[in-house]
């Protein structure tokens, strides 16, 4: 079986181990079973794309959009919402990590055939298996298919109140398909959170972070996966409004930093290249 994980899902596991690896306490997000999934070469930590001075940011922003979504989940929960679907779901370990939370929570990881095979046969080889409160959901994206369809065929109820969250998804996406996205999770039952990244334009990024901005997306098109959209936080607020969502915000690198890097001593801080959406019905 030669399916895995994507370039990208892999590095952003991978990066979560750093933090618990390379980054002073108090870790903002403690996840090291990513990288258990994917094991990687016992030298991964000597890939450039690891470097712990280099991708400070990028994995600052990585932890930060993690912790934030985790928290809202159980913060969602203890008001009832016990439905919580990750679009583009790569080596998520919520339901693995949290088993506390989880078991009040049915989780539903959306994410391609291959990903999901691969994914299945790796928490088995692991000992974790699927427990009950787990739906992994297999969608073929580029075949188009819908994951809505697929959601509710795997037990998800549109009826009852969900958090929805997708990041590091929207920028390989047309702009009229991240509206498409929206109008569908604009459509999840009254009281339903959606938790969003968004890729800002070069302008609007830090002046230091550009170059790096900038290599990304040259690296995102020579893998030949590019990057189609960008929006700023006006853009992606008005087309929440535009979806139908009863209030949007948007939630900075700064709004991150404040929340989760206040006291930090080394410096650690999130990027500005990529940040999220808060929506809800």
């Amino acid at each position: 079986m030669t399916a895995t994980a994507d370039k990208t899902a892999i590095r952003v596991a991978l990066w979560r181990a750093l933090h618990v690896q390379a980054d002073p306490l108090p870790h903002v997000f403690d996840d090291e079973l990513g990288a258990r999934l994917a094991a990687p070469d016992a030298d991964w930590r000597s890939r450039p794309d690891m470097d712990p001075a280099t991708s400070a940011r990028a994995r600052a922003s990585i932890v930060a959009r993690a912790r934030f979504t985790e928290d809202l989940v159980v913060e969602q929960a203890s008001r009832g919402v016990d439905q919580y679907v990750i679009l583009g779901a790569g080596l998520d370990t919520f339901a693995q990590r949290r088993p506390e939370g989880a078991g009040a929570v049915r989780v539903f990881e959306v994410d391609q055939p291959e990903t999901q095979e691969w994914k299945r046969r790796r928490l088995s080889e692991l000992g974790y298996g699927i427990p009950s409160s787990l739906r992994l959901v297999p969608v073929d994206f580029e075949q188009e298919e819908s994951w809505w369809a697929r959601l509710t065929e795997a037990g998800f109820d549109p009826a009852r109140p969900a958090v929805l969250a997708c990041s590091g998804v929207t920028m390989y996406l047309t702009e009229d398909a991240v509206a498409q996205t929206l109008r569908q999770a604009a459509a999840l039952a009254e009281g339903s959170t959606l938790a969003m990244t968004f890729m800002q334009p070069v302008e609007l990024v830090d002046a230091q972070e550009r170059p790096a901005r900038e290599g990304v997306e040259r690296a995102a098109r020579a893998d030949g996966t590019p990057f189609r959209s960008f929006f700023g936080p006006d853009e992606i607020l008005a087309l929440a409004k535009d979806a139908g969502f009863r209030h949007a915000e948007h939630i900075s690198a700064g709004d991150l930093a404040a929340r989760y890097f206040a006291d930090r001593t080394d410096g650690l801080r999130p990027s500005t290249i990529e940040e999220l959406l808060l929506a809800t019905t």
